[in-house]
């Protein structure tokens, strides 16, 4: 004999929605995405023919971007990876005349050419950001060596992303300068001036002794 077990139609629906939330949950996550698809594509310009190597934006295009997520440019020193905000930097295919608040610019340091090189960019502000390759005065981002996307909120920064930036550098108080007094005194403000002066082809040393305490003056001539 069998028994069939009725579920109530509202644990049914209980039991739906706990599905649907493990769902969207698994499926919200943070990504990285590899520019122009995994190794041996990459970020690269091919100087025979004078182009990228790579579709970028055909490339953005098919794929969603949000905060916390990174782009992971797999190139080498002979290419460069600009990060703005700023359309008409984008435009312009150069970061020279941009400013630090809307631009940035990841290298190695390196001065070689051809050294492998992997570039991890974290997304942390929402709608346009562009990228491109300055290098060659601007001509590989002529070129193809760019591409813009959107970002969206998705699961927001990750606290590893989520903290304020440092405080501006505040230069130290200069020390004012203690006030010196030439001579030896007794403490009530007293200074002591001693000079030589010639006075018909005789020389007569001067001694002018002010005690400031009581504004008095004294002149010895000898």
């Amino acid at each position: 004999m069998s028994i069939k077990v009725a579920l109530p139609s509202m644990v049914a629906a209980y039991l739906t929605v706990i599905v649907v939330l493990i769902g969207t949950a698994s499926a919200a996550t943070y990504t990285n995405h590899t520019v122009g698809g995994p190794p041996p594509s990459g970020w690269f310009f091919n100087a025979t023919t004078n182009t990228s190597s790579t579709n970028y934006s055909t490339w953005a295009a098919t794929r969603t971007f949000n905060l916390g997520d990174y782009i992971i440019f797999h190139t080498n020193t002979n290419q460069t990876v600009v990060q703005t905000y700023n359309s008409t930097t984008y435009n312009n295919c150069t970061a020279d005349y941009s400013s630090d608040n809307d631009t940035l610019i990841f290298n190695s340091g390196a001065t070689v050419f051809d050294q492998p090189l992997t570039i991890s960019v974290p997304l942390t502000k929402v709608g346009p950001n562009y990228f491109f390759s300055d290098a060659g005065d601007g001509v590989q981002c002529q070129r193809g060596m760019r591409f813009d996307i959107k970002v969206g909120q998705g699961l927001g920064l990750p606290p590893s992303l989520n903290q304020p930036p440092p405080p501006p550098y505040t230069p130290p108080p200069m020390a004012e300068p203690s006030p010196v007094f030439q001579g030896s005194g007794g403490g009530q403000g007293e200074s002591i001036y001693n000079g030589v002066e010639r006075m018909g082809g005789r020389v007569f040393r001067v001694a002018v002794i002010w005690m400031g305490l009581f504004g008095l003056g004294l002149v010895l001539i000898f």
